[in-house]
């Protein structure tokens, strides 16, 4: 009899062990889907890594698409949230967006019905903002920029200002398309949200 309430103590402690732990959703493009590297070796992956190793029992979900815009987030976000039931929701988009011309008061207002969404269904949001290069133009440039930090103050939400800070613009850290970073970039991309994530678990 004594084995038998060890034995279902230890079930029940593992039962609540799964069931304190959380998710995180990583919503984004090619950056964050790992374009042109072995996945296991990107951010996201680190991410996975660096729970593990710091005592969080919260799993990763990776719904990143290459080439994907806050429009298509937008669109796929609502099955993404139903599937996984996320407690931390990352967005990573917007580059696509810029790259593509798209005006930012459209990127502004998918990515605000984005962390809408996400909050609605009990998660709490991360907003990872992003930068074009200068040849876009100072106008539209500063435009793609602002939306980020707009959003920040009028969400609430915590925000990594440009999420390929140290990376972008270092030919050593890109691929040779200099538009994905490289390899050796990945560890740079995870010691930028870090900081603003960790408190969010």
């Amino acid at each position: 009899m004594r084995m038998w309430f060890l034995s279902a103590g230890l079930a029940l402690m593992c039962m609540a062990q799964n069931a304190a732990a959380g998710t995180v959703l990583i919503v984004g493009d090619s950056i964050s889907a790992g374009f042109g590297l072995d996945t296991s070796k990107g951010w996201v992956a680190l991410l996975a890594q660096r729970l593990k190793k710091e005592g969080f029992d919260d799993n990763v979900v990776n719904a990143s698409i290459s080439g994907d815009t806050s429009a298509g987030g937008l669109a796929r976000l609502p099955a993404a949230l139903a599937a996984h039931k996320p407690d931390v929701v990352v967005i990573e988009l917007g580059g696509n967006d810029g790259l593509r011309g798209q005006p930012p008061a459209q990127l502004q207002q998918n990515l605000a019905s984005m962390i809408d969404q996400s909050r609605a269904g009990g998660a709490k949001v991360l907003l990872l903002g992003m930068q074009l290069p200068p040849n876009y133009g100072p106008r539209y440039t500063k435009a793609f920029t602002e939306v980020y930090g707009l959003l920040a103050k009028e969400k609430n939400v915590p925000l990594v200002p440009f999420f390929l800070e140290g990376v972008g613009g270092n030919p050593e850290l890109m691929q040779a398309d200099q538009l994905h970073p490289s390899v050796g970039a990945q560890g740079k991309l995870l010691e930028n949200v870090w900081p603003t994530l960790k408190p969010l678990l």
